[in-house]
């Protein structure tokens, strides 16, 4: 079934395949792509897994590990933005292929770090894991546009973002077993072969005809073929206006502007509270609500359970009501969830039930909040736009660490401490959403694009 759109009028197709996207190609697109998301995920979270055992063979103090974590996730911001303009000029596929090599590259240095400047190593090692990071953009941005406007399209991907909740699962089952048995080096070795696989996987998937119309775009616009790059944009049903501008810059241009600024904060404000209550969320229930945790495997677990369910659920009811009202529902019940478990009673049946209800709904609006990400941003700026988004929850992580650092340092308690930095956080990321447009399809945005563009020339 050909997306809506890719088919173009009349002889001129402009290096287009126009052949019908079939439902075994997107099987197969999917299936890629989640194996992709998956691994990408195992290695992106097998270094946080494993940091206390490779701070014991290198000495490194907590402080002196929870620095090169920052740092790492600085850089992690700086390689999610480069995605963007990879993913809008160099094409969909290249860029998947590309990221899964990342993660690839990723483990298989960090299992050679030396001894001597491991510190400095890994800070630059660690890097390219942004590239992992940053498969989720990749994904949003490509199976939107080869699901097109199918009618379960939100469903269907939010299988492929499923892979996060298993691959933090297979990473720390995977450390379990391999890491008494091979040592960290050996963990991070192996993690490098599925990778491989799966960028092998990756050179037999077809490129997304709207990139490949876009690109084509370009071309007649370096040309000087202004008219005709227009008349060709149109025939494919993408807005071709100021295709020859930096994609950054088209991001804040009117009309896009307001909606980049509101879904960036609300990514922001969300990551704070995912840093808080899922990262940090051992520390606030032990030291705050005074629960016992012998078994913290069974947190992860749980944690990672009901994130799979809350991303299958929130991407069904995002097909049917809307995904920008899915996902700013679901932060403000998380943040509510998560407010009455700090101030609720200190029963471990009340906590863990909040707790479960918190992470239900702060992390299963993801499976919409990627797929509304890639659906409301044009084809011209659809990768930029998407990466750009995706590149705020590094930053979120550490404002949320830096946040609830701050609040314990000034002496206000795990509870207050924990409502001040993320409880408010999320709330307020659920707000956020509300001032972001409400585009529901890839032909809606291009309308709003082009609306845009007509209201700036008057």
């Amino acid at each position: 079934m050909a997306s809506s759109g890719n088919q173009g009028r009349g002889g001129n197709t402009g290096g287009v395949d126009t052949s019908p996207i079939t439902n075994k190609t997107l099987v197969y697109s999917s299936i890629v792509c989640f194996l992709a998301w998956t691994f990408s995920v195992y290695d992106y979270t097998l270094f946080g897994t494993l940091l206390p055992v490779i701070s014991e063979e290198f000495g490194w103090s907590t402080a002196f590990s929870t620095l090169i974590v920052t740092f790492v996730g600085v850089g992690t911001f700086l390689v999610a933005l480069a995605v963007g303009p990879m993913l809008d000029y160099l094409g969909r596929k290249p860029s998947m292929i590309i990221a899964t090599a990342g993660a690839a590259i990723s483990s298989g240095l960090t299992a050679l770090a030396p001894g001597a400047f491991a510190g400095l190593y890994m800070t630059v090692i660690r890097t390219f894991s942004g590239l992992g990071y940053s498969e989720q953009a990749v994904n949003a941005t490509y199976l939107n546009e080869m699901y097109g406007n199918r009618k379960n399209r939100g469903f269907i991907y939010s299988l492929v973002q499923g892979g996060w909740p298993i691959g933090v699962l297979m990473g720390a089952a995977l450390a379990a077993v391999l890491v008494p048995a091979v040592g960290w080096r050996g963990t991070f070795l192996i993690a490098t072969f599925p990778a491989v696989v799966i960028v092998i996987l990756g050179f037999k998937l077809r490129e997304s005809p709207r990139f490949q119309a876009m690109k084509h775009v370009r071309s007649l616009e370096k040309q000087g073929r202004r008219d005709e790059a227009v008349d060709f944009g149109s025939q494919y049903g993408i807005d071709a206006s100021h295709a020859d501008e930096s994609t950054f810059k088209q991001l804040f241009e009117p009309g896009i502007r307001k909606h980049t600024i509101f879904i960036s904060l609300a990514m922001l404000m969300n990551w704070i509270g995912i840093q808080v209550f899922a990262v940090l969320g051992t520390t606030v229930l032990t030291e705050g609500k005074g629960v016992e945790f012998s078994n913290a495997l069974l947190i992860l677990v749980v944690s990672n359970a009901a994130a799979y369910i809350g991303y299958v659920c929130h991407g069904l009811v995002g097909d049917r009501i809307g995904r920008r009202l899915t996902i700013a529902g679901g932060w403000l019940i998380s943040g509510v969830a998560f407010t009455l478990m700090l101030f609720g009673p200190d029963s471990a049946a009340f906590v863990l039930t909040m707790y479960t209800i918190g992470l239900f709904f702060i992390i299963g609006p993801y499976a919409a909040l990627l797929f509304f990400m890639g659906e409301s941003f044009p084809t011209r700026v659809r990768g930029t736009g998407t990466s750009f988004v995706n590149a705020m929850g590094p930053l979120g992580a550490i404002a949320g660490a830096a946040l609830l650092s701050l609040f314990l340092g000034l002496g206000t308690g795990t509870i207050t401490a924990a409502f001040l930095s993320g409880g408010l956080a999320t709330i307020l990321s659920g707000l956020l959403m509300l001032g972001t447009r409400d585009v529901k399809s890839l032909d809606e945005a291009e309308a709003v694009a082009e609306h845009s563009t007509a209201a700036r020339v008057r």
